[in-house]
């Protein structure tokens, strides 16, 4: 099975919420906040991983309205509600 990856400039390795370190994948924030961002601009939010990482109003927005994805939802699930528009 083949897995895509993302890696960044400064070498971390995102798949998906998951960082790979050593050939594991280990649930980190940075690449939450990356995988938030990319759920969000399928769904038509035009975002980059660098906002969401450092505008917490802008993700706390983003996770309002796509915490409900099934993709997301534990990512989102941090007090922004489950989607629906409900606090």
């Amino acid at each position: 099975m083949l897995l895509a990856s993302t890696a960044t400039a400064g070498g971390i390795v995102c798949h998906d919420e998951y960082q790979v370190v050593n050939g594991q994948e280990i649930h980190t924030p940075y690449c939450a906040d990356g995988y938030i961002a990319k759920v969000a601009r399928k769904s038509g939010w035009k975002v980059t991983d660098k906002q969401i990482r450092q505008n917490p109003n802008l993700k706390e927005e983003v996770c309002r309205h796509i915490g409900g994805d099934i993709r997301v939802r534990e990512d989102c699930d941090y007090g922004y509600g489950d989607g629906d528009g409900s606090p």
